[in-house]
């Protein structure tokens, strides 16, 4: 088996072989790829070694103490936390060679998952793929879908049984942004940015050797997705006063004049609420390190979005009237959600959107009463109903 040793070894080469200083920074990632580094715990040949997931911190520590670059996880981080994990589980030989560019960054991938017409429920999507020869025909529109407007891939699901019930006849598909008949639209948020689309499918076909699991199976595939995608999004590393509280901490130390006793225990509170929120999502990944992630991902996600919608109205009442400016209402269409490289009103308006994005909290709460706590299920009603005969 691969140890510590093992990899500072292959690192070392690594890095011999490319200095970062000489190597362009593409050429770089994809040698780091080929060279296993780049997941540990994945397979040979797909940017790993087979190594314990917990040995990547070794690999990360010796190529950020040579200064090699990295790739970009804000830009990138539905390919890396969601896409990945589920073509590395369910892909075939083919679809796994999709991994290498995904990891270093050459193309960007969406998740064309939510729609208007399903709200909360997903497993009531109504985008419909139907089966024409070796391709499917694909027709409906998703929505709030990060990076579409950057996007070469996406991860779909559609229904392709509707005579069945609705968490039965669903299945998971890779879709091509480029293929004919994706239209992307852009999203205007509070913020003045369309970071969110919506995506209007008609009549695009995907070959069957897109498909990921069984046909009918998307909603066990997707699973692991939204498991991933809840980690990736509440278990994010950060140092001590990393995120939200880092900014509105330094404004409290920088301005002496701004502070008043009810704003003194109201952020002493929120400081160690992100800290524990910290120290968990620690856990989290060390829990990880040696299995896969579980409904833990959904708690780690409410609290972030909890945290994150507190923390940014407090720093609102701290600045004041400064605390309301807001620099720019210009349409944008960024590559990626900064929080605290902008202004405090940025923030505020920003995080109203934690506790819809990856999973409304509501849902979450469901999901950490039953699948965490133990609690009885809510009723469903509608379960063992054909999904076409739900009122819609």
């Amino acid at each position: 088996m691969t140890d510590a040793a093992e990899l500072r070894r292959r690192t070392a080469e690594l890095l011999a072989a490319c200095p970062p200083a000489d190597t362009d920074r593409l050429d770089f990632l994809k040698a780091r790829f080929d060279a296993g580094l780049a997941w540990v715990h994945y397979p040979e040949g797909l940017g790993g070694l087979g190594a314990p997931r917990s040995l990547q911190a070794v690999v990360d520590a010796e190529l950020e103490a040579a200064g090699a670059p990295d790739n970009d996880p804000r830009r990138i981080g539905i390919g890396l936390g969601m896409a990945a994990p589920t073509i590395l589980k369910y892909g075939t030989d083919e679809q796994k060679q999709l991994l290498r560019p995904l990891w270093v960054g050459e193309e960007v991938w969406c998740q064309l998952f939510s729609e208007p017409g399903a709200g909360s429920d997903l497993a009531a999507l109504g985008t419909r793929a139907v089966r024409q020869g070796d391709d499917w025909v694909v027709n409906g529109q998703k929505v709030w879908t990060s990076s579409a407007h950057l996007a070469r891939w996406a991860i779909l699901i559609a229904r392709t049984d509707p005579d069945v019930p609705k968490h039965r006849g669903i299945t998971y598909f890779i879709c091509d942004m480029t293929d004919p008949g994706v239209e992307v639209r852009p999203l205007r948020q509070i913020t003045g940015e369309a970071e969110f689309n919506e995506v209007f499918l008609t009549d695009v076909r995907i070959p069957d050797s897109r498909r990921l699991g069984e046909v009918g199976d998307g909603w066990r595939v997707a699973q692991t997705t939204l498991n991933n995608e809840r980690v990736a999004i509440g278990g994010m590393r950060l140092p001590r006063e990393g995120g939200m509280i880092g900014p509105v901490s330094r404004t409290w130390r920088e301005r002496p004049e701004l502070r008043t006793h009810d704003l003194h225990q109201r952020l002493l509170k929120l400081w160690v609420e992100a800290e524990v929120a910290r120290l968990t999502g620690e856990r989290l990944r060390q829990q990880m390190a040696v299995g896969q992630p579980g409904p833990e991902g959904a708690g780690m996600k409410l609290a972030f979005a909890r945290l994150n919608q507190e923390i940014s109205g407090l720093e609102v009442e701290l600045r004041g009237e400064e605390g309301l400016l807001y620099d720019d209402w210009t349409m944008r269409r960024p590559e990626l959600v900064d929080f605290t490289g902008r202004d405090a009103g940025y923030r505020y308006l920003r995080s109203k959107g934690n506790s819809i994005e990856g999973g409304t909290s509501e849902v979450l709460l469901n999901i950490v009463a039953e699948r965490v706590l133990g609690l009885p299920s809510e009723p469903r009603t509608d379960k063992d109903v054909a999904w076409k005969d739900l009122a819609r």
